[in-house]
């Protein structure tokens, strides 16, 4: 009679138990400091409940032999990508990983390079964590079957572990909240959608945005989308030229909160602000969104660099066969988002 599959306990079945974030709980499990006497008595107790046992570090794959993990970013200036990559590194350094930064600086030709000579890749490093890169198919496939373990942050439909949040919900939820608030005049500052993307998640929050207009019969005025990119500077330039040559909505979704700080910086230099002259909402919950007053829709980005990190990992140790099907099929993570309703947003009147 063939015994029953016996399931792995994984962090984020702590996580669960614990009420407590992936990256508090990875920290506790591995005693690192700043974590509270009471937060660790809870990862504490929830692992023993479930009867968690962490991987051994010792326990490298069996092929490689770098002891090396490459860390792979459209940029490393976004804030969204230096917190996942923080909480990544960490995770890779206790379990006894070098980590190799690899920054496609937003370029074709940067990004071409190295996903031509995966080789070369494979030579350096054991695995890969990719954090929002888009790939084309023959990328995916051709990186799947490299012979490196890999993970991800923010992809869809890819095959290896992947961590993120639903991008299109969280721009509907977003843009839902403009709309509840009365505003029905709605402009977007969108990531670049020309070209080749190097980001997932630019299409995917204007179509949550598209999808949200569309719920309420409403259509997008293509006056009122602006190239933002992902940037501060960006959002500012954007918010200047729907000011000063198109028109000013009631309300702006930003692609993120970096570029709806530019779009607040925009306001200020032109005498104006939020939500006195137009309300603003963004995506992220940066540390400086409080500061500022910034409505936003909350995504723990900290949790998916050390989730992702941690799936690697487990890839890593599995009978030093890192890709599927050899070592299980590939699993889909989707984190939960909120909205955080602040200063910058109000009712029409």
């Amino acid at each position: 009679m063939p015994q029953a599959k016996i399931t792995r306990v994984t962090i984020q079945d702590v996580a669960a138990l614990s009420g407590l974030s992936i990256c508090t709980v990875s920290r506790a499990l591995r005693q690192l400091p700043n974590v509270s006497e009471q937060a660790q008595a809870r990862v504490n107790d929830a692992a023993a409940k479930l009867g968690y046992k962490a991987s051994s570090a010792a326990s490298r794959l069996a092929g490689g032999s770098t002891g090396s993990v490459a860390i792979i970013a459209p940029t490393a200036t976004a804030w969204f990508f230096a917190q996942a990559v923080e909480a990544a590194e960490e995770v890779f350094a206790d379990a006894g990983y070098d980590t190799v930064l690899i920054s496609l600086r937003n370029r074709q030709s940067v990004h071409r390079k190295l996903f031509d000579d995966l080789e070369g890749l494979s030579q350096r490093v054991d695995g890969v964590l990719l954090l929002n890169v888009a790939l084309s198919e023959t990328e995916m496939a051709g990186l799947a079957a490299s012979g490196l373990a890999v993970a991800s942050v923010g992809m869809h439909g890819v095959p290896w572990d992947n961590v993120g949040i639903d991008n299109e919900a969280a721009a509907r939820a977003a843009t839902n909240h403009l709309l509840e608030l009365g505003h029905w005049d709605l402009a977007i500052l969108a990531g670049n959608e020309t070209g080749t993307p190097s980001l997932v998640t630019a299409a995917e929050r204007r179509r949550g945005f598209e999808l949200a207009l569309a719920e309420h019969d409403l259509t997008v005025d293509p006056d009122l989308v602006l190239d933002a990119g992902s940037s501060i500077e960006g959002g500012r330039l954007a918010m200047m030229e729907l000011a000063e040559n198109r028109r000013m909505p009631s309300a702006i979704f930003a692609g993120c909160d970096e570029t709806a700080f530019g779009a607040l910086m925009a306001l200020r230099e032109l005498g104006l602000s939020a939500p006195k002259n137009v309300s603003i909402i963004g995506i992220d919950d940066h540390q400086m969104s409080w500061f500022l007053g910034l409505t936003t829709i909350a995504q723990p980005v900290a949790d998916q660099g050390a989730f992702a990190a941690n799936l690697l990992i487990e890839r890593l140790h599995r009978s030093g066969l890192p890709n599927p099907p050899f070592a299980g099929p590939p699993s889909d993570h989707v984190l939960d988002t909120k909205l955080v309703e602040r200063k910058s947003t109000r009712r029409r009147r």
